[in-house]
């Protein structure tokens, strides 16, 4: 799985990277992938993209 944030509609508020710190992190004040590869063991990339309050992210398929 690929989490993907679109910077364009994150307001920062913190909930992915509180979720899921191995693949979310807060940087100037907007969600960044930290490690892409990390949701392939971690099921928090789900729930993060669950609660994004502005649904700024996506967990695309990898091919």
């Amino acid at each position: 799985m690929m989490p993907v944030v679109d910077e364009d509609l994150c307001i920062g508020c913190g909930n992915c990277a509180e979720i899921c710190p191995s693949v979310f992190q807060l940087i100037d004040e907007k969600s960044r992938v930290i490690d892409s590869e990390a949701c392939d063991f971690f099921e928090c990339c789900e729930a993060a993209e669950e609660n994004c309050p502005v649904e700024a992210i996506t967990i695309e398929e990898e091919e």
